[in-house]
């Protein structure tokens, strides 16, 4: 008897999951541009594989109406996971080029970690985010390998610095609208051809306020990367993840294309809970510019992955 109610209890409590599972994965499937709709469509990755999971389960229960439930819900994520492993571009001639971008976290005092992962990965361009005075000291080493650099210090997290092996034709920063986020703008030369590169840190979206301000801000770098001649590379953590609306009007805007494509999911965010790890860390990069590969890199201490992506021009 106890088994029994155990068994029940546990085929209970399986529906309620399989029930809200497929209820969360279509609410968030809503082209709605609401704070509340944006937070659930992060998690597109973990509705597929609990679905997955789920309908493997009912299917060993032969339980025919969730069975068909949860077969609607791994079909309807299935469509915003897979074209992201299985598109990929041709291949395409030109000069290579290596880009790293990381959120260092400001707190995060592993400072030999990230030289280490630099002196591994061996980009040829760096961006950093929540760069603060202490890790621009602790990374004047790196000016030996990359000696054009730019730096622009804020207190809290929005510090911004560049690092490049190639001079820099010209760098600035922007105080992006609407709360003065640093925004760099840098151009370099390759092969004859000028590459503009953007690196931008908007606020993480708590609140009706941050999340104004921060689709405000993806707005003003959209509307800048449009206006800029030339190819461009936009990197950043844009604290949105690749499902929700205003990162898609943001791809849709700029016409850039996400480098994930072909490559996968490459969730960067946060390391201290990786199944709950979304993709707010991003590359858009113009149609022309091809990209060969694109990951994330290993932990450097922050709560964020590194993103590393190797481009042709």
């Amino acid at each position: 008897m106890r088994s029994q109610r155990r068994g029940v209890s546990i085929v209970g409590l399986l529906q309620v999951a399989a029930v809200l599972t497929v209820f969360l994965s279509l609410l968030s499937g809503l082209d709605i541009p609401h704070r509340n709709i944006e937070l659930l469509s992060h998690f597109r990755l973990q509705y597929f594989v609990v679905s997955v999971l789920l309908l493997i389960v009912f299917a060993f229960l032969r339980d025919g109406v969730y069975i068909v439930s949860l077969a609607v819900a791994v079909i309807f994520n299935a469509t915003f996971i897979l074209p992201w492993y299985f598109t990929k571009p041709d291949a395409a001639q030109g000069a290579t080029l290596k880009l790293l971008h990381a959120n260092v976290l400001s707190r995060n005092t592993r400072y030999e970690r990230f030289i280490d992962f630099v002196a591994k990965e061996n980009p040829d361009l760096i961006f950093l985010q929540e760069i603060t005075a202490e890790w621009l000291s602790a990374t004047t080493g790196l000016l030996q390998e990359y000696p054009y650099s730019y730096a622009e210090l804020r207190s809290g997290n929005f510090g911004i610095a560049a690092f490049s092996r190639i001079p820099f034709d010209s760098i600035r920063h922007i105080d992006s609208p609407p709360l003065g986020n640093p925004t760099i703008i840098a151009t370099i030369t390759i092969n004859d051809e000028q590459l503009n590169l953007v690196s931008t840190h908007p606020n993480i979206p708590v609140g009706r306020h941050l999340y104004d301000a921060r689709n405000e801000q993806l707005e003003s770098v959209a509307n800048l990367a449009s206006n800029l001649s030339g190819k461009i590379v936009l990197m950043g953590d844009f604290n949105s993840s690749t499902w929700d609306a205003c990162f898609r009007k943001l791809e849709k805007s700029t016409g850039l294309k996400n480098v994930r494509q072909g490559f996968g999911i490459l969730p960067s965010w946060p390391t201290h809970s990786p199944f709950a790890m979304i993709p707010i860390d991003h590359a858009l990069v113009s149609d022309s510019i091809f990209v060969s590969n694109a990951k994330t890199g290993s932990s450097i201490g922050s709560d964020h992955l590194p993103l590393i992506i190797t481009v042709r021009l």
